[in-house]
């Protein structure tokens, strides 16, 4: 990722809301916080739930996890269906970005958007491309780039230069199929997390949420928000 760098997205349910609302989705389905992973505070996010998205540290023990997880999935194979839009990550600082596409791509029967809206542009042109091709086709999207922009500036906290080093990443859950996918733009292709379904989605997005903690105990920077209906 040495070429395109863009500032990083904050995990805030307003900016994300905002950010896709200027890409011409209709607020039918909104972002929300996710305080905490028991079924007390599950029960609190509006339902339905149709996309989880994760920002979690890049640590030494995340990372060496990932290659372990990307070599045993090379040699045992998984089950993914063709239906799973998703791309991989080209661009520095654009997780936020790609884990909302992921999110939305996935769900386009749920949402609706504006007849003119840039990101459904984005998909429909996109969807038959390769993941890499994907991301080659997102660094030429000029109204997504400065949405992005704008919507980084946008966060409670000041947004740092581009230059600085971000260890901070997010994935998107979801369900296709009935089954719960992984999509980070990091990794060579979704994960699989077995079987789920619209009323179960939240309560498993969240328990594979749960795996990242239990990884890195000592962390306290993780975010997580839901994709509801409004």
């Amino acid at each position: 990722m040495d070429g395109q760098r863009w500032l990083p997205l904050e995990a805030n349910p307003d900016v994300m809301n905002q950010f896709l609302r200027q890409l011409g989705l209709l607020p039918t389905w909104q972002f929300g916080d996710v305080y905490g992973m028991d079924p007390e505070l599950l029960s609190m996010v509006p339902r339905p739930v149709c996309a989880v998205l994760l920002l979690f540290p890049v640590t030494e023990k995340y990372e060496s996890f990932r290659l372990e997880e990307e070599a045993k999935i090379k040699a045992q194979g998984q089950d993914v269906s063709p239906d799973v839009y998703f791309m991989k990550q080209t661009i520095g600082n654009a997780c936020g970005t790609i884990g909302l596409i992921h999110a939305v791509a996935n769900n386009q029967e749920h949402l609706e958007f504006e007849t003119d809206s840039p990101l459904k542009m984005f998909l429909v042109q996109s969807t038959k491309l390769s993941p890499e091709n994907k991301a080659t086709f997102l660094e030429k999207d000029e109204s997504i780039r400065v949405t992005h922009e704008s919507s980084a500036q946008e966060g409670q906290t000041e947004a740092p230069s581009l230059d600085e080093k971000v260890d901070l990443h997010f994935i998107a859950f979801v369900n296709v199929g009935g089954h719960l996918y992984e999509l980070d733009g990091r990794k060579p292709f979704p994960i699989a997390h077995g079987k789920t379904s619209e009323v179960r989605f939240l309560e498993d997005a969240t328990e594979v949420c749960k795996t990242f903690m239990a990884r890195d105990p000592q962390e306290l920077r993780f975010t997580v928000v839901a994709l509801s209906k409004a």
